[in-house]
């Protein structure tokens, strides 16, 4: 399996593919680590998005807080972690919804959605902080508000539309 580009985030790796017909294909596949997709939510049964720019899609984009995890990392690991660096809030509480292929036709990337409650502030000694190349801004709606974004166009991130109908 010949990995024909590597990246800080994916490898995009091309196979010659015989299918159930007999015929040969060449397939290209992007080999994402799984990722955590959160719905942070607040006491007050408000939702945590985070606005971020997106350099493929040319805009800020609102979004759940969501990354990667580490190699040797747990899933409830890399919420936890996630939730510090992106949000700035420490979960108690972390309650895993589902996971799911965004795109298996070209990307082998699983999303894991976690629920992350009871939230509050880090120790000022953690460790995790937003990343260097992300600006991230947070702010709190509530879920029927977020749900309106959606309807009005102005959340078009796939995961975090989807991520509204497991709450």
């Amino acid at each position: 399996m010949p990995i024909v580009y590597r990246s800080r985030v994916f490898d995009i790796e091309v196979d010659l593919v015989t299918l159930m017909n007999d015929r040969e294909h060449e397939v290209a596949t992007v080999r994402h680590a799984p990722s955590v997709v959160l719905l942070p939510v607040q006491e007050d049964g408000r939702l945590i998005l985070v606005r971020q720019y997106r350099h493929s899609a040319g805009r800020e984009l609102w979004e759940l807080p969501a990354g990667s995890i580490e190699p040797g990392e747990s899933p409830e690991a890399a919420a936890a972690r996630e939730c510090e660096e992106e949000i700035a809030l420490r979960p108690g509480r972390i309650e895993r919804l589902g996971a799911f292929y965004p795109a298996p036709g070209y990307c082998d990337e699983r999303l894991m959605f976690f629920r992350v409650s009871d939230l509050e502030q880090p120790p000022a000694e953690s460790p995790h902080h937003p990343d260097e190349d992300e600006e991230i801004y947070a702010q709190a709606f509530t879920i029927d508000a977020a749900r309106g974004m959606v309807a009005r166009g102005e959340i078009v991130d796939l995961k975090t539309a989807y991520g509204l109908t497991l709450l």
